[in-house]
């Protein structure tokens, strides 16, 4: 079997610009918004905290910053949002967006309630769209109280990352790294997967290269340890949810994995001991991992029914 040509992701221009800034709310368009804010509660935790317009729900884990917009239609991704805490860091950002010749827009105060003022002044976000025509928020830091404060074996201590679905890996690395100040920590060697770092975690965005133009691949919610893992794996069955895939270890961030689907069909990964990076103390270049899916999964290389390797499968 012939192997596939090598391509190596460059980190261009603004690579690292970002250095505090993670994850902080997902948008969901869902056919069953009652059902699936029912289904979040149950088996993560997460309660209502806003009525959206149209009949939507905001959720969060009671105080602090919301997690996930419900939003009523056909399934889908409506949007991602990334807190940026770095020192000026929005406004840099909103400088390398604008001189790339990407439109910018203000983000909606509906979505800036649980944001904290910058400087004294007001909390402000910005909207733009991704290259796969994905809607993106960033904004100021946010209130996170409601992250570690709950019994660890029944609810996340936080949402992690996020990876969307593209038919064109380096379109989106040059974006999210080149302008947006991402870095890559790892990659497949054939180009078709990408992991980009924006804090101390070895992942806050993954592009999956599935030839899908635009959407999520899956999201991901971190646990504290292994021993909360397990039980998490357990809770799984206790709510009468079908683990989709692991449980399992990645190559690339190390991180244990299981993998259930929500009432629309989202890929939600648990997960837990993620990699992290000090980049303030090393050099590091990105590791090129063989596209087999041992890669994937340390773990006896079993792999989703919705992901495929170029190698080995």
């Amino acid at each position: 079997m012939s192997r596939p040509d090598r391509v190596i992701l460059d980190e261009p221009d603004a690579a690292g610009a970002l250095r505090r800034t993670a994850t902080s709310h997902i948008g969901l368009r869902v056919p069953d918004v009652a059902g699936t804010a029912e289904f979040y509660g149950r088996v993560l935790g997460l309660v209502p905290q806003a009525e959206l317009p149209g009949g939507g729900q905001r959720l969060g884990w009671g105080v602090g910053h919301h997690v996930v917009d419900l939003l009523p239609g056909p399934a889908g991704l409506d949007h991602i949002g990334f807190e940026v805490a770095d020192p000026d860091g929005l406004a840099a950002l909103e400088k390398r967006l604008r001189g790339a010749g990407h439109a910018v827009t203000e983000l909606d105060p509906a979505h800036l309630d649980d944001a904290l003022p910058v400087d004294g002044g007001q909390p402000r976000g910005l909207v733009c769209t991704d290259p796969d025509g994905n809607t993106v928020h960033f904004h100021t830091a946010v209130r996170r109280a409601g992250e570690h404060a709950a019994d660890t074996g029944r609810r996340p201590i936080k949402y992690q990352h996020v990876t969307l679905s593209t038919a064109d890996v380096p379109a989106m690395v040059a974006f999210y790294v080149g302008v947006v100040g991402f870095r890559i920590s790892d990659q497949l060697a054939d180009g078709r997967f990408a992991w980009l770092r924006s804090n101390r975690d070895h992942h806050t965005l993954a592009l999956a290269g599935t030839g899908r133009s635009g959407g999520l691949d899956h999201y991901s919610y971190d646990l504290a340890e292994w021993e909360d893992f397990k039980s998490w794996c357990d809770r799984l069955t206790e709510q009468d949810v079908d683990v989709a895939w692991g449980p399992g270890r990645h190559g690339p961030g190390n991180n244990l994995f299981v993998f259930f689907d929500d009432p629309a069909g989202n890929h939600v990964e648990l997960s837990a001991e993620m990699e992290k990076f000090h980049d303030d103390r090393v050099t590091y270049t990105p590791r090129r991992w063989d596209p087999v899916p041992t890669t994937i999964n340390l773990w006896g290389g079993q792999l989703a029914s919705w992901r495929r390797t170029s190698e080995g499968n």
